[in-house]
């Protein structure tokens, strides 16, 4: 069972302990999210304070491991000072594309680097390493350390909230409280209006933002990834809305949920990449036609990664950082900081990437929605 400082089993991967450990790397690598600067700080105060070590921030994640000369910033305590708490985004940069196992060359080519991102471990003489990410970053960053020797640590963070085996990741609160604000600021124009307001949040692959913004901002209907929904129920849930007097209905719709033909709706962007959004206009356009009602679309998009992070972000971020540098301490690797039943708890990295965390269909909430007379588009 997984706990704090909890003897491991042996997984094959390094071992160390706090008397070998002078040099400590970190980096930040996938999506940024609010809460990545205070997790940074809390590495480097306790790895400092607490250890005597130093520590080096590695530029634009596994990204910086591949230039050469390395790209990284020794980080000290007087640079994570307090403001820290409250910056959103990363100081460190990181990137979200560029797996270096298929890194795209610029014939069109992959070509496997990840043996010159190993090598940049070794050149900057690190002891071990601390990844802030999500399941997708960490699978590559395990797949590194089992092949390079590297000492590795994990911290969650991603808005989608869908790492496994931890109910808190880095960035999740933050975007909620920004989604739930623009969901009441909807609601009165809505209504001064007499319109069927959409709000489209993100929701790569799982739909907890939808979910508890919908419950927290009372929103009549929710659209999440795990529940199948039609428009036709989504309608007639409008269309009762109305009978019953009420001139407006809100709708939360995550981004990867898909269209009337089960497709999912991406759009695409610079140097071709994709990424999903548009749901909330498609569905904006069928509910004005089938209901009769005005309708209004809003997309949050990245609104929801940036700004300051909230209280709960910056208090689990440094939760995570101080027990990430007592693992390395330890001599616990190949784990990643989780949160369960309101403690900080660590847990083997390949679980974590195995069980992504995605919203139960049967569990508190979408029953506490469903008690609530929020449509899942399901007639559940």
């Amino acid at each position: 069972m997984a706990g704090q400082l909890d003897p491991q089993p042996d997984t094959g991967a390094p071992r160390g302990s706090a008397q070998a450990v002078k040099r400590l790397g970190i980096l930040t690598s996938g999506g940024d999210c609010s809460g990545l600067n205070a997790a940074i700080r809390a590495v480097v105060c306790r790895a400092i304070e607490g250890y005597g070590w130093r520590v080096f921030g590695i530029k634009q994640g596994t990204q910086g491991l591949m230039r050469r000369p390395v790209d990284y910033q020794e980080l000290d305590l007087g640079l994570v000072n307090s403001n820290m708490l409250r910056l959103g985004g990363t100081i460190l940069g990181t990137t979200n594309k560029g797996d270096p196992f298929a890194f795209p060359m610029p014939d069109g080519s992959l070509l496997d680097r990840s043996e010159e991102l190993i090598e940049g471990y070794r050149e900057l003489k690190l002891d071990a390493l601390i990844g802030i990410g999500g399941d997708g970053s960490f699978a590559i960053l395990r797949r590194l350390a089992l092949q390079g020797g590297i000492n590795l640590v994990g911290i969650p963070k991603t808005i989608d909230n869908d790492v496994g085996a931890t109910e808190n990741s880095v960035g999740y609160q933050s975007a909620v409280e920004v989604a739930t604000e623009a969901l009441d600021r909807l609601q009165p124009t809505a209504a001064s209006h007499d319109r069927v307001m959409i709000l489209e949040v993100m929701g790569r692959d799982a739909g907890h933002i939808a979910l508890t913004v919908g419950i927290a901002g009372g929103a009549d209907v929710i659209l999440i990834p795990e529940i199948a929904y039609s428009i036709e129920s989504v309608a007639r849930h409008i269309d009762k809305v109305r009978r019953r007097g009420r001139n407006f209905a809100l709708v939360v719709v995550a981004e990867a949920v898909k269209d009337t033909l089960g497709q999912g709706v991406r759009r695409r962007h610079g140097m071709g990449a994709e990424t999903y959004g548009g749901i909330g206009h498609l569905l904006g356009v069928e509910l004005a036609r089938m209901t009769g009602a005005e309708t209004r679309v809003t997309v949050l998009g990245h609104v929801q990664r940036g700004g300051e992070p909230n209280a709960s972000d910056r208090l689990i971020a440094s939760t995570f950082g101080v027990h990430a540098v007592d693992l390395v301490a330890a001599g616990k690797f190949d784990r990643m900081v989780a949160w369960q039943n309101r403690r900080v708890v660590d847990v083997p990295l390949a679980e974590a990437i195995a069980m992504p965390q995605r919203v139960d269909p049967g569990g508190t909430l979408v029953h506490t929605a469903r008690g609530l007379d929020i449509s899942f588009g399901d007639d559940g």
